[in-house]
């Protein structure tokens, strides 16, 4: 696999190991991420995870990983939106010798919204934001890990998460990513704030 790291990357190393995406945010799969995310069209997670099945089938034979675990949203957001993006889709690919965990990453409640931050200031408003529920800590220790994600757009979310994971023992931490931002998104053309 080709190894691409930007200078930000080279310059100040991120918390996780690898990143591997589908697709960039403002391409075709854009306004179906939409669909489910923002109007709640749980149809459109089928299409989106079969995409992601289909396209990263080399990937998904021996992804090297113990555990997936979904991004979570807070128990505010969740009741909010009904369901976790992230997991729709997580839950929709198949894994072969990697046990999901859904629960086991948890997410504190901020009514600041990250959209239109600026990099220091995502970075500083998702410091501290997850933890490891007590009771999936022991199984985790020096095993690699996959974090699952609708969306990557400055990548302090995903940092966030490795460093919580590497502080409690997780060996290698792997993102994949549905979509990633090029450049931050302009807040105009977001429906709702990214979570």
């Amino acid at each position: 696999m080709l190894e691409r790291r930007c200078d930000a990357c080279i310059q100040n190393p991120p918390y996780f190991d690898e990143t591997i995406c589908l697709d960039r945010y403002d391409g075709v799969l854009q306004n179906a991420l939409h669909q489910l995310k923002y109007q709640k069209r749980i149809a459109f997670a089928h299409g989106l995870a079969n995409a992601w099945n289909s396209i990263m089938f080399e990937e998904l034979k021996n992804p090297q990983a113990n555990y997936l675990i979904p991004v979570p949203l807070s128990t505010e957001k969740l009741c909010m939106r009904g369901f976790n993006q992230s997991w729709e889709l997580a839950r929709r690919i198949p894994c072969a010798g990697i046990q999901k965990l859904p629960f086991a990453l948890k997410r504190h409640h901020h009514n600041e919204q990250q959209a239109g931050s600026s990099l220091n200031m995502r970075q500083t408003k998702v410091r501290n934001t997850f933890y490891l529920d007590q009771n999936a800590i022991g199984f985790l220790q020096n095993k690699s890990v996959i974090v699952f994600d609708d969306v990557m757009t400055s990548g302090s979310t995903l940092d966030e998460i490795a460093r919580i994971l590497k502080d409690n023992g997780v060996s290698r931490v792997i993102n994949w990513v549905l979509l990633r931002t090029t450049k931050p998104i302009p807040e105009s053309r977001m429906q709702t704030p990214h979570v």
